[in-house]
């Protein structure tokens, strides 16, 4: 059990770092008017989730220890949905409803699209 603990605590932290990554990485090229760091580790998140799924319960290449560890520790720390759903209120509070609109549209959208792109990459590797 400490074993496991330790795995998921690593692979958070490790999934924290790569989300700060990719969002400095962002914004770096694109500024801070629109949460396109967030927007990113969130469909890069679904499309990762999609193929540790898909290697795991259904091919069988991944054990479920390695998939929680995937799944709950690095990318439990890695998606910012949390993040998401906060960025969108404030944009609504501000009365900026296209941009609101426009990021639960993508948020959404490209999600799910990205989770099933994963299933279906984890399928085929």
């Amino acid at each position: 059990m400490l074993t496991r603990i330790v795995f998921l605590a690593l692979a958070g932290a490790a999934g924290t770092l790569a989300r700060y990554g990719l969002g400095g990485l962002v914004h770096r090229f694109d500024g801070a008017a629109f949460p396109w760091g967030t927007l990113a580790a969130n469909v890069v998140g679904c499309m990762l989730f999609g193929a540790v799924w898909a290697l795991s319960a259904e091919r069988g290449i991944l054990s479920p220890q390695v998939r929680t560890v995937c799944l709950i520790g690095f990318l439990g720390a890695f998606t910012t949905f949390s993040s998401y759903v906060f960025e969108t209120a404030q944009m609504a509070a501000g009365k900026q409803w296209l941009l609101a609109a426009g990021n639960f549209g993508l948020e959404n959208g490209l999600g799910f699209l990205a989770l099933v792109a994963g299933i279906w990459l984890g399928r085929i590797l």
